[in-house]
């Protein structure tokens, strides 16, 4: 079953509303060590319309060495309509990938999910019936961050505004409408089957690289922000350097490969960094170096007083230095990628 009908894709009113057959629905959850997440996500999945009960769910496991896999065996008997297989690939793309390869046969619409997060009541079908109603090759949706520690706090109050995040639509954007990118929610397997899935060689970035394909092969994705999601950003610096150091490799190898030019957003961190390394070799000699500098570092000092405020917490002072660690990180592992070509 195909569901991309780009006769549907209009934006002129509401698109009238289209039920997916949970027999055609097949959802894809990717993990590794997820003992302490995996079986709250689950519950959250299958919680709200009865149809779901028939909508086939498989979770990928990529080697869990801790409880994880006990906890896998426990979900299956709790819910008939649950299995989990082995990922040898371990990454999640390569998860989502096996999970179609295996059970994709009889089905149409295939919905990818993350064990690390919490989902609304009714999320699959939902998904699976915006993506029936808008006859599209993608749903992707916005997510919401939500922190509770100081840092994580801070953390999800920068990623999602301009400064943290260069205003993607998918970062807590509030208007629906056809994207190049967001958050990958649902596929059209017909689709997903014909531009041969995600590239198992991206470790991060997976996603971007697959809606450039998508968007080739003359695909449309719809962003729903009517579907949202909750999600928790990283809650130590370390852990926020990693992730946006990754990020920024794996958003270097989707240029590389596809030769397509970076939008402005996406090159604002590696031009911030050399325009701090360019400061920083010419201040001794002029005041002009300074320039720069005071420029980037008082918009991040506003940013943490204005999110102090807004949020009435302390908290907010460590936005400022959240969005320099994503700025910097990025831009090292974008370089690191593109030097390395």
């Amino acid at each position: 079953m195909s569901t991309h009908n780009p006769d549907l894709n209009s934006l002129q009113g509401e698109a009238d509303a289209v039920y997916a057959r949970s027999e055609d629905v097949l959802v894809a959850i990717p993990v590794l060590n997820e003992e302490f997440h995996i079986e709250a996500c689950m519950a959250s999945l299958m919680e709200g319309d009865t149809r779901l009960e028939r909508v086939r769910f498989v979770i990928a496991d990529g080697g869990s060495t801790d409880g994880t896999r006990a906890i896998l065996d426990q979900l299956k008997s709790r819910y008939t309509n649950l299995d989990w297989i082995d990922n040898p690939g371990k990454l999640q793309s390569a998860g989502v990938n096996r999970v179609a390869e295996l059970y994709g046969e009889n089905a149409g619409i295939l919905v990818r999910c993350d064990a690390h997060s919490i989902y609304p009541e009714g999320y699959v079908l939902s998904v699976a019936d915006a993506l029936i109603t808008r006859g599209v090759a993608s749903i992707v949706v916005p997510m919401d961050a939500v922190g509770e520690g100081c840092f994580e706090r801070a953390n999800a109050w920068v990623v999602d505004t301009p400064l943290g995040s260069g205003g993607s639509a998918h970062r807590g954007g509030a208007i629906s409408g056809f994207v190049d990118h967001g958050h990958h929610a649902g596929f059209d397997l017909a689709m997903f089957r014909k531009i041969g899935g995600y590239d198992e060689t991206f470790s991060h970035n997976e996603d971007a690289e697959y809606d450039t394909r998508v968007a080739a092969a003359g695909g449309q994705i719809f962003l729903d922000a009517d579907i949202r999601l909750a999600y928790r950003p990283r809650a130590t610096a370390l852990k926020l350097w990693r992730q946006y150091y990754n990020y920024g490799r794996g958003r270097a190898s989707t240029i590389l490969k596809h030769k397509v030019r970076p939008r402005l957003r996406q090159l604002f961190p590696v031009l911030s960094l050399l325009a701090l390394a360019g400061s920083a070799i010419v201040a001794p000699f002029t005041a002009l170096g300074w320039l720069y500098p005071v420029i980037y570092f008082g918009a991040l000092a506003a940013a943490s007083v204005w999110l102090t405020v807004k949020h009435g917490s302390a908290c907010g002072l460590l936005g400022g230095p959240a969005a320099f660690i994503m700025h910097v990180s990025w831009a090292l592992g974008f370089l690191k990628q593109v030097l390395a070509r």
